[in-house]
């Protein structure tokens, strides 16, 4: 019974222990994965522009010309119009993708910089101190100044 006793307290004291290791390596391998899907997002947007570049290339009156010059019609302005409109409508819509993609980027970089600063708070044993409420540190913030601001100002009894 005796050995029973420090050993129980040794595994409680063990589990305190480990418990914020693991919560430290929970936000470093969150930050691991948004690291690496901001890698997947980078390549994604090299790729688009490439797009980009080809297309602008493409649309080059030369260009079009050249690749409709195996084609016989009767009207060729309306194909080498045709073909411009749809590499515009392309150039377009990878366009609309490289905006999207721009704005997910900056999401992410903003929550890599929160993992890797909650990390740090917990490798240095400080707790969290991210507001579960985003407005709750306004809404401190103007109280305290109203608080303040009654301090100061001379009371009207």
């Amino acid at each position: 019974m005796r050995t029973a006793k420090p050993l129980i307290v040794t595994m409680f004291a063990l589990a305190l222990l480990a418990f914020p290791v693991h919560a430290q390596d929970a936000a470093r391998e969150r930050a691991e994965r948004l690291r690496a899907q901001l890698s997947d997002l980078q390549a994604q947007q090299i790729e688009l522009q490439s797009r980009v570049a080809q297309i602008d290339e493409d649309i080059q009156p030369y260009n079009i010309e050249r690749s409709l010059a195996g084609i016989g019609s009767t009207h060729p302005e309306e194909l080498r119009e045709a073909r411009r409109r749809r590499l515009e409508i392309q150039r377009h819509g990878i366009q609309s993708q490289l905006e999207t993609l721009a704005s997910t980027r900056t999401r992410l970089e903003a929550a890599i910089a929160a993992a890797d600063a909650e990390a740090y708070r917990q490798t240095v044993g400080q707790p969290s101190s991210l507001p579960a409420n985003p407005q709750a540190k306004r809404v401190k913030q103007s109280h305290r100044t109203l608080q303040i601001k009654k301090r100061r100002s001379p009371s009207t009894d």
